[in-house]
């Protein structure tokens, strides 16, 4: 589910302000270029970029060990609570106020310190195992594991590789899925595709807990 958001909030910020928002390694390119041809004031919009995506990690890390020595199990509900409200803001009075006044760069840096803050408790959440917010790092490391599976033989070495690759073949189709299903919405709705970004974000804020209670419901039918 955060795959998919992240490639929606990726191709609205595209879309609407011509900015990539979701990783930050294009924008160092672009500083540079724009540093070399002396046009600082461009260069420095990029570095704005990069420092909201950073920001937004470290708000989202700091929250979560701020909350975690007294509510461990609330801990990571404050990072995607700021994430939602950043892009309900966005998604509700984005085009009509913001870009106005900032020609754009003020969405983008909300767009990238929100993307900071969920790729930050994503690592957070699977000891930076997983990333959803890009791609470069799943596909080196499923091109590894697929090259793995021509040497590793042993059973129990081919079930843990098949699982990490389906894992990161479902992130990866969940940021496509975001991408197509954000861009054919974009022309209906413009920014107001980030909605359901909103949406999936609440959804998989009550997630564990939905799937607790569906769980206890069943013991309960099959104890009857």
């Amino acid at each position: 589910m955060l795959s998919c958001i992240a490639g929606i909030v990726n191709i609205t910020g595209v879309l609407a302000v011509k900015v990539l928002t979701t990783n930050v390694t294009g924008h160092f390119a672009y500083f540079s270029e724009e540093l070399f041809n002396k046009r600082y004031g461009v260069a420095l919009e990029f570095l704005l970029f990069i420092g909201a995506f950073l920001v937004g990690a470290f708000v989202s890390n700091f929250l979560i060990e701020l909350v975690s020595r007294r509510r461990p199990q609330i801990s990571f509900a404050f990072p995607m609570a700021i994430e939602i409200l950043i892009l309900f803001v966005v998604g509700i009075i984005g085009r009509q106020a913001l870009l106005v006044y900032s020609n754009g760069r003020l969405i983008a840096c909300a767009l990238l310190f929100a993307m900071g803050l969920q790729n930050a408790l994503v690592t957070k959440v699977s000891q930076s195992v997983v990333r959803t917010t890009h791609l470069t790092g799943l596909f080196t490391d499923l091109g590894i594991e697929l090259s793995q599976l021509f040497f590793y033989r042993k059973q129990f070495e081919v079930k843990q590789l098949s699982r990490s690759i389906s894992l990161k073949l479902a992130i990866i189709g969940g940021f496509f899925l975001g991408c197509l299903s954000g861009g054919y919405l974009y022309q209906q709705f413009a920014l107001g595709t980030l909605l359901l970004a909103v949406v999936l974000l609440v959804f998989a804020l009550f997630y564990d807990n939905i799937l607790f209670r569906f769980y206890r419901l069943r013991r309960r039918v099959k104890s009857w």
